[in-house]
């Protein structure tokens, strides 16, 4: 289904009956493993994602990947074999402001950099809460932004990219950069962002028995953030749901239907459209949040990845 406005295109992909069979059982799986006894809390409330523990992720052949530390912020700049855009990725991982840089961003990071016929990408590996709350993650974006114009990349080069708490800090940075009169970047890519830290979205109530992830609780990292710490979870640089839209640069959403979180793109989509904004957000039918990790492995996450390099190629 497809509602079209002046400048904000919103789609609806697939029907639940035309699901993949990969993507049903995946989400099968999920609302298993969330619903056993011993593991499903921890996998809820973060525990699992904050003591992730994985092996040295193996740079493929041909690309480079530099680690960098600049003052708070660690970064990893990955570069593909032949840099042919004069473009560059700035990618703000998920993980509930609680999880740490993991290959599965790295994995994303190599998707970015195949982008414009090669592209540079520079992942942040924010501090996370609860030892470092808001504002830290998005001191550490600004860090990282401000990385790549001292490398000669003006703002019009830059793409941001962010998914789930990435994605709200990616909007976080914008409003952060355009009350300073700082110039924005050139896009955004969000995938599931998490725009609302006060869990009042429509959403929140109306997926609650859909969402195989976090559905079901309220002992869940959604409705038990660390991030904002002592500050107002409606501040509009924790939750950018709360934020004024105007000025900033064009963007794609992409979020599930059973998602919790779908309001949290629905909401900022068209508020930024009623700012003027371009807009284009899609709603991928019994998705789940995050459904894009399952890259190439399954038919409905390989369709959102054409979806984000026909948005990139296009700019």
């Amino acid at each position: 289904m497809a509602v079209d406005g002046s400048n904000m295109k919103e789609t609806r992909r697939t029907m639940e009956e035309d699901l993949s069979l990969r993507a049903k059982i995946l989400r099968q799986l999920i609302r298993m493993a969330t619903s056993e006894k011993l593991i499903g809390p921890k996998i809820q409330d973060g525990t699992l994602r904050k003591n992730l523990v994985e092996p040295d992720w193996h740079c493929p052949k041909g690309y480079s990947l530099l680690k960098i530390k600049d003052k708070t912020a660690r970064m990893e700049l990955l570069a593909p074999p032949e840099v042919a855009s004069d473009m560059v990725v700035l990618q703000l991982h998920g993980g509930g402001y609680i999880g740490e840089l993991t290959n599965v961003y790295r994995n994303f990071a190599k998707e970015y950099s195949d982008m414009r016929g090669g592209m540079k990408v520079c992942s942040v590996d924010y501090r996370v809460a609860p030892r470092h709350p808001y504002p830290a993650a998005l001191e550490d974006a600004c860090l990282g932004y401000a990385f790549l114009q001292k490398l000669g990349y003006l703002p019009e080069q830059m793409i941001v990219a962010g998914d789930s708490a990435g994605g709200g800090l990616a909007l976080s940075l914008c409003a952060y950069l355009r009350d300073r009169q700082m110039p924005l970047p050139r896009a955004l890519v969000l995938m599931s962002p998490w725009t609302d830290l006060t869990a009042s979205g429509a959403s929140y109530i109306e997926n609650y028995e859909r969402d195989p992830l976090f559905g079901n609780t309220r002992d869940s990292m959604i409705y038990r953030g660390d991030y904002p710490g002592k500050e107002d979870p409606a501040h509009p640089y924790i939750s950018p749901k709360f934020a004024d839209y105007a000025g900033f640069p064009e963007m794609l959403f992409q979020v599930g239907s059973i998602e919790m979180l779908l309001s949290d793109t629905v909401d900022v989509a068209e508020k930024a459209r009623e700012a003027g904004c371009q807009v284009e957000a899609t709603v991928y039918e019994g998705m789940f949040h995050e459904f894009q990790q399952a890259m190439d492995r399954m038919p409905e996450s390989k369709e959102a990845w054409e979806e984000v390099r026909g948005f990139v190629e296009g700019l």
